[in-house]
């Protein structure tokens, strides 16, 4: 099929939810990828930050067809050695004791809650604005953006109270007697790649501490290197109760999880909380040879080296360009906020061959696989100052 006919189809037979761009991505290599008509695309943008090795990395790739030759899926009812690998691996290198599986960061979050509510035995979390923590109707509830709400407010469940981001006072005004939880995320992602002050997350975290409340770190987008650490709260130096995590985590395949203390795991009993396929062999496999990759290649290394001149470059380009008002971000996580919509610039990038996004209307988010050099990065440079 051509591209039209693809396209046609779709709009055929799909649920409309998505706003796609106009073109067919057919494969890719590294930090390119290709369309069905042949252009050529450097991807600064990841698959929403998922594909942080690239695409066709030998070693993902291997691991998954290895692992298809043996067992794809098995339920969780019986146990199986890349999940159990994977776990002991991941473990070992955070500051958290136990893992559930799932397979996306909406089911992630929603676990986390449900952990914390039943630990704590508690009817309130706190989250905040601009917060974005999925689409089930649990998490939408969690997430600090009327914008998704308002078509199910009706629906909605009860029990979150969403305070502005980046405001300490307002954390503590919003505690009570029912509080179970606080949901933050270390850095903003879909709500505009906001960074909150120096000593936030660390005040978060001492009031959690003084008043027994958990602090559910939501790094689904921070996670797996994106901000030069395996996690982002390490930037911060804080130790969080429960940590989700999805997207970069399996380079590629749908694997998600959250991570807990010894202490949160006990909120849960068998027949609490359950997935079919979280933690299945096949994406285990992928998500063991992605943390190897990162830890045995230097791709955290890179991450912080590239990200840094990212970063400066795009602040020279501020000093050139009213349009630009910020430049925000760690690694290789970094929003330009533009002092109009960004929309239009997305496309102008595109058929310049640079797959971008804009978020929150007017933020340009860069989340590039990790592998990108400084030589793709000085391409990208010079297309965006020429379409702004």
């Amino acid at each position: 099929m051509n591209t039209n006919e693809i396209i046609d189809i779709e709009d055929k037979y799909f649920i409309n939810t998505f706003t796609r761009q106009p073109i067919v991505l057919d494969h890719g290599d590294g930090v390119k990828v290709y369309d069905k008509d042949g252009n050529e695309y450097i991807d600064v943008f990841a698959g929403i930050a998922v594909n942080i090795l690239g695409h066709n990395n030998k070693r993902v790739v291997e691991a998954i067809q290895k692992q298809a030759e043996k067992l794809i899926h098995i339920s969780n009812i019986y146990y199986n050695e890349p999940a159990v690998e994977f776990a002991k691996k991941l473990i070992d290198l955070t500051c958290l004791d136990r893992i559930f599986y799932a397979n996306s960061g909406a089911e992630a979050n929603e676990g986390a809650i449900k952990i914390a509510l039943k630990y704590t035995g508690k009817s309130e979390i706190i989250t905040t604005n601009n917060s974005f923590h999925g689409r089930t109707l649990l998490t939408l509830a969690a997430t600090g953006q009327p914008k998704y709400q308002e078509p199910f407010n009706k629906n909605l469940p009860q029990g979150f109270i969403n305070v502005p981001y980046n405001d300490i006072d307002a954390i503590k005004a919003a505690i009570t007697d029912e509080t179970a939880a606080i949901m933050v995320e270390p850095i903003q992602g879909e709500g505009g790649v906001n960074v909150p002050d120096e000593n936030y997350l660390k005040e978060i975290s001492e009031i959690c501490k003084e008043k027994g409340i958990l602090l559910i770190l939501d790094e689904v987008q921070t996670g797996f290197g994106r901000c030069g650490t395996l996690f982002a709260h390490e930037l911060f130096d804080i130790k969080p109760d429960i940590i989700t995590m999805a997207k970069g985590m399996g380079g590629g395949v749908p694997i998600a999880g959250f991570l807990v203390t010894e202490e949160v795991a006990k909120g849960f009993q068998p027949g609490d909380h359950g997935t079919t396929f979280g933690g299945g062999p096949l994406v285990c496999a992928a998500a063991n040879a992605v943390l190897d990759e990162l830890y045995e290649n230097n791709v955290l290394d890179n991450c912080v080296e590239v990200g840094n001149y990212f970063k400066n470059e795009l602040e020279k380009l501020q000093e050139k360009k009213e349009k630009i008002a910020d430049v925000r971000g760690y690694g290789l996580m970094i929003g330009v906020e533009l002092d109009c919509p960004g929309a239009e610039y997305v496309d102008s990038m595109r058929e310049k061959g640079f797959l971008i996004n804009c978020t929150d209307g007017n933020v340009l988010r860069f989340v590039p696989p990790l592998i990108i050099t400084k030589e793709d990065i000085d391409k990208v440079i010079v297309a965006l100052d020429e379409v702004l």
